[in-house]
């Protein structure tokens, strides 16, 4: 019963060390964002952006709160912070509204839509 007991403890202690070793995701930047450095974007979500950059690789870009008309935009501004590179610290600028960026990654491209059938 000691060694269930002792190993249970260990078990506990160890876990959130297992955690936190797990690799974050790179962090990405998109150079050139307001010269032409983004050739298409998509939104999946409130708080989820994918981006296609100049070199028709995707990004995703998570948002630090849900930014509500995000699906609804034909249009968004990125705000960079120093140069021209988007990155983890630029935020978007949906119909007036800013929505800072939590972190972007390299990624496939965007997932399919349903199709809605009438």
């Amino acid at each position: 019963m000691r060694k269930i007991l002792s190993l249970a403890v260990a078990l506990a202690a160890v876990t959130p060390a297992l955690a936190a070793a797990q690799p974050a995701e790179k962090q990405a930047s998109i150079p050139f964002v307001n010269h032409g450095g983004i050739r298409n974007f998509d939104a999946v979500d409130r708080d989820t952006l994918y981006i296609e950059g100049q070199n028709r690789h995707w990004y995703r870009a998570e948002l630090m709160g849900y930014c509500p008309d995000l699906g609804f935009a034909q249009a968004i501004g990125f705000e960079t912070r120093g140069p021209d590179t988007l990155d983890r610290f630029g935020t978007l600028i949906v119909r007036g509204q800013r929505c800072p960026l939590k972190s972007l990654v390299e990624s496939g491209p965007p997932p399919k839509k349903a199709k809605h059938h009438s």
